[in-house]
């Protein structure tokens, strides 16, 4: 995404190699004392116009990783960072699958925005990246599938068309 995305626009990565959100019973979340980790995510979030979510499939779902930033910051404290987004959401599969994630997180990002009266939508196209270690290599640059390369440029040209509506 970064790739196809950072000639014409403003990229920031989020990376969970660094994910530190505590599970509820580890603690809460307190807005004003975040980690480094936490605090970046939440910046990220907050200037995006469009979030790309991307999730690995992990046991036919999202990751538990995921699943729990959406739950800690899906509050009232941290409203403010899914408002006013396009969010568009990848699945990734090593096989034939990424449907499953990214079906479970439109169904959690509805409800937050719908819950917290939000001012933000969720495209409905949705890229499932299938055999992702066949088509990308491990700094995500193409291998050369027409096919899968087709697709995702579709996704995005279809986003970029869905959030430009949105916003203007």
């Amino acid at each position: 995404m970064e790739k196809l995305l950072k000639k014409e626009h403003t990229v920031s990565i989020v990376d969970f190699i660094e994910y530190d959100i505590p599970l509820l019973p580890q603690g809460d979340v307190v807005a004003h004392a975040l980690t480094s980790f936490q605090s970046k995510l939440m910046e990220g979030l907050h200037k995006a116009h469009i979030v790309f979510l991307i999730s690995p499939e992990y046991n036919w779902s999202t990751t538990p990783e995921i699943l729990n930033m959406l739950h800690r910051f899906g509050t009232n404290d941290f409203k403010y960072v899914f408002d006013e987004s396009v969010f568009a959401l990848i699945g990734v599969s090593s096989g034939k699958g990424g449907k499953a994630p990214a079906l479970h997180l439109s169904s959690i990002l509805t409800k937050i925005i719908s819950f917290m009266d939000l001012e933000s939508i969720i495209s409905p196209k949705i890229f499932e990246s299938h055999y992702t270690k066949e088509v990308l290599d491990e700094e995500g640059h193409s291998l050369g599938n027409k096919m899968y390369d087709a697709g995702l440029k579709d996704f995005t040209d279809y986003t970029l068309r869905v959030a430009n509506r949105w916003f203007n």
